[in-house]
This record gives structure tokens, sequence and C-alpha cells, in this order.
């Protein structure tokens, strides 16, 4: 495996487990009251689109050039820092 190979399967999986833990916040978000549940749904609405965003940036990473993966990486790692960032904190105020 390349370092390329070894570095988008170590981010797929970091998206994956994320996706995964969203499942589970998901469902606690349900059990809240009314006021709070629709606070939590459009949290949930903008982490799943980051999810996307994150899970397209990866998907481009597999096609990078060489000249170009640097670049490509610091993008991948952007997305990811905030998804994570914003998984973190809607995380916390369940």
């Amino acid at each position: 495996m390349t370092n390329k190979d070894v570095y988008i399967a170590k981010m797929k999986m970091q998206l994956d487990e994320l996706d995964g833990q969203m499942s589970v916040l998901e469902a606690r978000a349900k059990e809240a009251k009314d006021d709070a549940r629709a606070k939590y749904e459009e949290e949930m609405a903008k982490l799943h689109e980051q999810s996307k965003l994150a899970q397209g940036k990866l998907d481009s990473m597999k096609s990078a050039t060489a000249e170009a993966w640097d670049a490509t990486v610091a993008e991948m790692e952007k997305v990811r820092d905030a998804f994570v960032h914003s998984f973190s904190y809607f995380k916390s105020q369940l």
C-alpha cells in the first residue's frame, strides 16, 4: 500500500466512525423534548451536510495527482477538523 492509500483508508475509517456516532446522537436527539428536538434536528442536518462534504473530499483524494496531493490533504484535514469540531460541540449539547 502506498502512503496515499494508507492515508485515504485512515481518513475513511475516521469518517465512518463519526457517521456511526452520528446515528447514536440522532437517537438521543429524538428523545429530547419538543422544543429542543427541532434545534437538534437542525444541527443534525448540518452534521449530515458536513459528512457529505467530507466524503466528497475523500472521493476527490482518490483521484488526486501527486502534484495536488499535499493541497488535497490539507483541504481534507480542514474539512475533517470542522466536522469533528461540530460533532463534538453538538454531542456536548445533548
